[in-house]
């Protein structure tokens, strides 16, 4: 008898004891989950731009893409969510003009024509002005009827750079396929 009375106390102090209201216990806050997310996911013009090919060629990282779509015109602007220079924009607009036509009312003065991109392009790099750096630019008639334009917008004081960009922003363009709009 004394046994079951012995148990019968134990078992009484254990239910008591899991009776009472613990304490909470403070588990820190969950670390903010970072996700690389493409630059196609914000449709447009951003579906033809990728990332990774931008950064292994001009060796600048994008991470934040925004598309704007008008008429038959389709921008993307890709950018550092750090930072708003530089920036690189592409407009891809559908056209109905040939080769002499572009040659003639499109490309800029002072532009160098460049062979390998669609059927006739032009780079070109401008000064720097306002409050951003200066620009350099890659446009191109591509051969499915479309008047595209890659454009590098840097930060003050980085003219060398724009002339450099100017080059690699041709591969690029090539990377571009904007039948894929």
């Amino acid at each position: 008898m004394r046994g079951r009375i012995v148990v019968a106390g134990l078992a009484g102090l254990l239910v008591s004891g899991c009776a009472a209201e613990a304490e909470p216990v403070a588990v820190p806050p969950p670390a903010p989950v970072a996700l690389d997310v493409s630059a196609a996911s914000s449709g447009g013009a951003c579906r033809l731009l990728d990332f990774a090919v931008i950064e292994q060629i001009v060796k600048v990282r994008f991470d934040v893409a925004a598309a704007s779509e008008r008429n038959d015109t389709h921008t993307c602007v890709v950018r550092s969510e750090r930072v708003a220079l530089p920036e690189l924009m592409l407009s891809v607009s559908e056209t109905s003009i040939d080769k002499t036509t572009f040659g003639a009312d499109v490309v800029p003065d002072k532009a160098t024509k460049i062979t390998g991109l669609g059927q006739q392009a032009y780079r070109r790099t401008a000064a720097a002005s306002g409050g951003h750096g200066p620009v350099a630019e890659v446009g191109w008639l591509a051969t499915d009827g479309r008047l595209a334009t890659l454009t590098w917008t840097g930060a003050k004081g980085e003219r060398t750079a724009a002339d450099k960009l100017a080059a690699e922003l041709i591969a690029v363009a090539k990377k571009v396929d904007t039948r894929a709009l």
